[in-house]
């Protein structure tokens, strides 16, 4: 009996051992499930990037030369034109718009030419006529020379009265008389002829010169004149289009007379565009102009770029720094920031620097303040972005997108 009790006992399943296997495994997975759905909760409820604006740090160097006088002016062209026609007539077609590149004498637009056209087939055909009577007038006076010299060799013989050879003579002299005539006619039919050739050149307008078109002016359909015509309301234009050439672009600055003195022709300047603030360009004043504005006490001063840039476009703002021509100062170099990256917080000048995405609040040390720029004498570097715009709210590690300026 003890022996089938323990051969049941053998058959039996240990079922303990297995749900003890089973437990850890569904421990782990639980684990993972609730890591997973942390992770997207966290995604979907973590704070969202501040969108910031920022301005490069600037490291400028101030030595080399010394500033004598500051000024302010435009950038303008020594050869600029607006083109026009030399007739007035009716615009049939236009082939430049802005921006487009013209070389000298190329074909700008093209005015109606058909009466033109008309008057030189006329003016041609009046001259082929007056060439067919010269050619008749020849062929006449040919034979009234042959009777001429005929009736003389008979008037020698005794044949013809003298008569005779005065009416030949005459006949003669009258052709030839004639014929000179008809020259005349020639030379003035081909005169016509070289006007109306002219006239009909005329109705195309072509480039003066090699430049860019700035504006245009006229569109076909329109009439154009060399003159303005009809006064207020005129739907006459003056001009197919505005030629710059950007070769001869040069900045004219305005100078106070009580500091001309202080420039020279070929003192070395330093421009810098308004569009481009960080960008300083080297020039030197090309002539001062020999005579004063008696309204605001000025002298115009001509200042010639030292080599040209695509940047730099007609009627562009620019500052100018016109520099000691003498000895050089020792260079020395200064850190500049856009004023409005500059915050005051807790009686301390700071800055948010925006690094691999981050937001980082920087104590700086202002050294000095100069229109919209200050300048740093500690706390960034060179290169450095600043916020400019969009601070407000900003904590020190925030995720912040940033457009840069």
């Amino acid at each position: 009996m003890s022996t089938d009790r323990e051969a049941l006992e053998g058959l039996r399943i240990d079922r303990t051992s297995k749900r003890r296997g089973v437990g850890p495994w569904l421990l782990v997975i639980l684990l993972l499930l609730l890591g997973a759905s942390g992770t997207v909760f966290w995604f979907f409820t973590r704070p969202k990037a501040t969108a910031v604006r920022t301005a490069a740090v600037q490291e400028k160097s101030s030595g080399g030369q010394k500033t004598l006088l500051n000024g302010s002016g435009y950038v303008t062209a020594r050869r600029a034109a607006t083109v026009s026609s030399k007739v007035t007539g009716k615009v049939v077609e236009v082939l430049v718009e802005e921006g487009m590149k013209v070389e000298a004498d190329q074909v700008l637009a093209r005015l109606d030419d058909v009466n033109v056209r008309a008057s030189l087939r006329l003016s041609e055909a009046q001259l082929e006529s007056a060439r067919q009577a010269l050619k008749e007038t020849k062929a006449n006076l040919d034979q009234a020379q042959r009777e001429l010299e005929r009736f003389k060799k008979l008037a020698a013989e005794k044949i013809a009265s003298p008569s005779d050879v005065d009416r030949a003579e005459a006949a003669a002299k009258s052709l030839q008389a004639r014929l000179e005539h008809q020259q005349a006619q020639v030379v003035v039919a081909e005169r016509e002829v070289a006007q109306w050739t002219q006239q009909l050149e005329d109705t195309i307008v072509r480039a003066p010169f090699a430049g860019i078109v700035t504006v245009k002016n006229a569109q076909p359909g329109e009439m154009i004149s060399p003159m303005s015509a009809g006064g207020a309301g005129s739907f006459t234009r003056t001009g197919i289009c505005t030629i710059v050439d950007m070769s001869s672009l040069e900045i004219e600055v305005e100078v106070n007379e009580s500091f001309i003195n202080r420039v020279e022709a070929g003192q070395p300047v330093v421009a810098t565009l308004d569009s481009y603030a960080d960008w300083q360009i080297p020039c030197k004043v090309i002539a001062i102009i020999p005579t004063a504005n008696r309204q605001n006490a000025t002298v115009k001063v001509r200042v010639g770029f030292d080599q040209l840039d695509k940047r730099i476009l007609p009627d562009m703002g620019v500052k100018v720094a016109f520099q000691s021509s003498g000895t050089a100062v020792p260079a020395s170099r200064s850190i500049t920031l856009p004023k409005a990256a500059v915050r005051e917080a807790d009686g301390k000048s700071i800055v948010w620097i925006v690094r691999d995405g981050r937001a980082e609040r920087r104590a700086i040390t202002v050294a000095a303040r100069t229109g919209d720029e200050v300048s740093v004498a500690a706390g960034v570097s060179g290169g450095d972005r600043v916020v400019v715009e969009g601070a407000d709210g900003l904590m020190d590690g925030a995720r912040v997108t940033e457009t840069k300026r």
